[in-house]
């Protein structure tokens, strides 16, 4: 139970952000985003460091259940695990807290996405693992629940990795929406909070195999936000999520 904890963020500062920086998410290129570096505690952050759990590989979870129509690995050396029963309880703490009522206000107000709607099964979200060598291509997200189809709207991408180095690769790359081009690359540094628009074109990924020694790994949280409906100028058909090969793409 979460009843007498603290809370692990800080709401006033969550109410400054979407106030100051709201027209910066919604004007970024090439699709609405935002890369915070002080979004949790220094301290705090540490301590889910140290509490991220021993990932194991599942059934679905096998390259070759993960490949592509045209036979290519998409996320290759990737564990993941979404049952909240499974992290230890800070974590399950954050994913409340990421799911509540004040946090849904202050992505509103960031983003202008009304009516947000969280996922307490948290389909394709929770902690996820990508180990030496592996990749997440370059994709567009499905962009209806799985069980409920409502409008994925919002990802937030939480980076859990202590000393990265950067030659070892796994920033994060938003494409260009024609998908001509890397535009921008965040690394996905400890604290580090990502949190960007979902549309049928917001394409990213960290396409190229990590290089981190092999016991180090690239860690993060991820959670997804719905809404009931979406924008009459955004395309509302069905997708399953939208993978691209950029291994002949120029990045800029």
């Amino acid at each position: 139970m979460t009843l007498g904890l603290k809370p692990l963020l800080d709401y006033g500062k969550l109410a400054r952000i979407a106030t100051e920086r709201a027209h910066d998410y919604q004007t970024a290129s090439p699709f609405p985003h935002i890369a915070l570096d002080d979004f949790l505690d220094q301290a705090l952050v540490e301590q889910l460091v140290a509490r991220f759990p021993q990932l194991k590989e599942k059934p679905g979870q096998t390259p070759e259940a993960a490949m592509t129509e045209d036979g290519k690995l998409p996320q290759p050396n990737k564990l993941w695990l979404s049952n909240q029963i499974g992290v230890d309880p800070l974590i399950r703490q954050l994913y409340w807290e990421l799911n509540s009522a004040p946090f849904l206000s202050f992505l509103e107000q960031l983003t202008g996405i009304t009516n947000l709607i969280p996922d307490p099964h948290m389909a394709g979200g929770g902690v996820h693992e990508t180990r030496r060598d592996g990749l997440l291509m370059v994709h567009a997200d499905f962009n209806k629940h799985p069980q409920f189809q409502l409008d994925r709207r919002l990802n937030i991408l939480f980076y859990l990795n202590r000393d990265w180095q950067d030659d070892w690769g796994g920033h994060l790359e938003l494409w260009a929406r024609n998908v001509s081009r890397c535009e921008k690359r965040i690394a996905p540094i400890a604290g580090r909070c990502v949190i960007f628009s979902t549309t049928r074109d917001s394409f990213h990924g960290h396409p190229h195999p990590l290089a981190c020694p092999p016991e180090q790994s690239r860690k993060s949280i991820a959670l997804y936000y719905y809404t009931n409906g979406r924008p009459a100028n955004e395309d509302p058909t069905p997708h399953k999520t939208i993978w691209v090969d950029v291994t002949n793409t120029a990045v800029r």
